[in-house]
């Protein structure tokens, strides 16, 4: 498969995944080992991380219903461009580039070594 063809899968992927969590089919702790392994895409680092951000709200989410369907709509959008094989746009991708460097992603180093970084982060 080419990488042009693998990165379109992972985008579609991850796209199911963020409507799995909007419908709360799954919770974004799951939903975080379902996000394929060493894609190199920003697209899909973008999601990775507009979901930890989703999960780190959650508390702020419940008291504030505007913000909460802001959130929400945001991940819809997210969803909408990677279901597609879109790119997310770049000055998204960019605000959550600053989040790149400290924050985990999936890696070869597996699964447990992603939700053990996670945990640390969201504890």
């Amino acid at each position: 498969m080419s990488r042009k063809n693998s990165v379109i899968q992972a985008r579609k992927l991850v796209s199911g995944i963020i409507i799995d969590v909007l419908t709360e089919k799954t919770s974004v702790r799951e939903a975080i080992k379902k996000f394929p392994p060493d894609i190199d895409d920003k697209s899909v680092e973008c999601a990775f991380h507009a979901l930890l951000h989703f999960e780190a709200d959650e508390d702020y989410r419940s008291h504030d219903k505007i913000y909460a369907e802001e959130q929400e709509e945001y991940l819809e959008y997210l969803a909408g461009l990677l279901a597609g094989g879109e790119d997310i746009p770049a000055n998204i991708i960019e605000e959550y580039g600053e989040y790149y460097e400290s924050s985990p992603v999936l890696s070869k180093k597996g699964i447990m070594f992603t939700l053990k970084n996670l945990f640390r982060l969201i504890t």
